[in-house]
């Protein structure tokens, strides 16, 4: 059996602790009271018989042998199904860590269902197990004991992502390439927090409503009020946490088309600059080509050129020269290339 912990209560206080789902129930039948049972990954026999126990549809076993079902209070009769999702904050990794827990209660009777090794109910019981007035008031004091030990383990999942958004406003304006990649990641990690919390509030505003109805103790209505108002500022702080990084998000795609503008301006300018050293080249090249052709031209000693034997060939072709470069810097300073 996959039964880690069952004990059968009168009037508060543990009168028998058996190894089985059966005898619990045996034993119970035998002393009255109530029993608590936890089951750790029950086979799916363990949880046909539970189901059966429990006078639950089929599938109701189903989702609970399959489990990955969303938080939820269902009423069958005098038996409520409850599916809470539990989180824990992981410091060493900086990550959630969401798990599943299913709690069946009917008049003396509470059975809890997990597969995963957390949340440990065994601080839930010790603490019920310390104070026989509330837990002699039956399945009802150990259904809102768990409720209230899940709400509280939110508290360090809310500090923690609180600091997880703190530094990611610090990364977004250090130009963290990485910042985009965690920004998602946390994104989806308050987004499951939020399926796992938003649903409390309308189980835990059922629950009340029917502990008016079932005539539970005033006292326990009001532990059970207390819950549903840290629920509440739970859920808040989860919502602001996805509005901040939405924001985040939207602030990082600005950061970055800043980026590739100041990055697309810079290549700009070096290719504006490359493009006027070319034109001031090519301008020089253009006036040193004109003498040098000139040059060449007269260079080439035949006998028979006529400026050769002229006087003033030689000062005319100088001339000439000065005056070809004169004209080609003066038309490449008219059109700013020098």
């Amino acid at each position: 059996m996959s039964v880690i912990a069952s004990a059968v209560y009168v009037d508060g206080l543990p009168v028998a602790t058996p190894d089985s789902l059966e005898q619990t129930l045996e034993l119970l039948h035998q002393h009255g009271g109530m029993a608590w049972v936890e089951l750790y990954r029950p086979t799916s026999q363990e949880v046909s018989f539970i189901a059966g126990e429990f006078g639950l549809h089929g599938l109701v076993a189903e989702d609970t042998d399959k489990a990955h079902q969303r938080p939820k209070l269902e009423r069958y009769g005098h038996t409520l199904f409850t599916v809470l999702h539990p989180a824990r904050y992981l410091e060493d990794v900086e990550q959630v860590e969401f798990s599943e827990l299913h709690v069946f209660t009917r008049p003396g009777l509470v059975v809890t269902v997990r597969r995963q090794a957390k949340p440990d109910l065994g601080r839930v019981r010790h603490r019920l197990e310390t104070d026989p007035d509330v837990l002699r008031l039956g399945p009802e004091a150990v259904l809102y004991a768990i409720l209230d030990e899940v709400v509280d383990q939110y508290g360090p999942v809310v500090v923690g992502l609180e600091n997880d958004i703190d530094e990611i406003e610090d990364q977004l304006f250090d130009s963290d390439p990485a910042v985009s990649r965690r920004i998602y990641e946390l994104s989806r990690e308050v987004m499951a927090f939020q399926r796992a919390t938003h649903p409390l509030v309308g189980m835990l505003e059922g629950l009340e409503q029917g502990f008016v109805n079932d005539d539970v103790d005033v006292e326990l209505r009001h532990r059970l009020r207390d819950v549903h108002d840290h629920t509440l500022h739970v859920v808040e702080r989860a919502d602001a946490f996805r509005s901040l990084l939405q924001n985040a998000l939207a602030v990082n795609a600005t950061l970055v088309a800043q980026q590739q503008s100041e990055e697309t301006r810079r290549v700009t300018e070096a290719t504006y600059q490359q493009s006027e050293q070319v034109k001031r080249i090519s301008s020089w090249g253009a006036i040193l080509l004109a003498p040098t052709l000139v040059g060449t031209i007269y260079g080439m000693n035949f006998h028979h050129m006529p400026e050769l034997d002229w006087a003033y060939g030689y000062p005319l072709a100088l001339l000439g020269m000065v005056a070809l470069g004169a004209v080609l810097y003066a038309v490449f300073k008219r059109h700013h290339w020098l």
